[in-house]
């Protein structure tokens, strides 16, 4: 599903099986890093999220930080994506507690995700992020 998402809306730089394994083992030895959710539709996998924790000076507590949301096309538009950041929001979910903060990004192309994560409440952050990679 990772790869399908990165196939689908791929990011600066492609992502292959590899990275996704290191990935979910890295979030199963060290779980206070985050986890990974599957969306479960009528017994088979359709859809994924990996929730990762960062720490907030600035905020003074946890930060959920949806790295990654993905939906199969066969069950996009029911409500799936809505009610997992409901739930983050509201601490009925898989992250053990209310969050102070849930962020994510959206590629600028990807124009009916970006409509529903402001339709949740969702803002654009006022700073620019700059990333520096080896």
């Amino acid at each position: 599903m990772c790869l399908a998402l990165n196939q689908e809306d791929p990011g600066p730089r492609p992502v292959d099986a590899a990275q996704v394994r290191q990935t979910l083992l890295a979030l199963r030895a060290e779980p206070a890093r985050g986890r990974a959710v599957v969306l479960d539709e009528d017994g088979a996998p359709a859809g994924y999220a990996l929730l990762v924790s960062f720490w907030s000076n600035e905020l003074g507590g946890e930060i959920c930080n949806v790295d990654e949301l993905w939906v199969a096309p066969r069950v996009r538009r029911k409500g799936h994506a809505t009610a997992l950041l409901r739930s983050l929001m509201s601490g009925q979910g898989p992250w053990p507690s209310v969050p102070l903060a849930i962020e994510l990004e959206v590629s600028p192309r990807n124009v009916r995700a970006r409509a529903l994560y402001e339709a949740l409440g969702f803002e654009r952050y006022p700073n620019t992020m700059l990333r520096w990679r080896r």
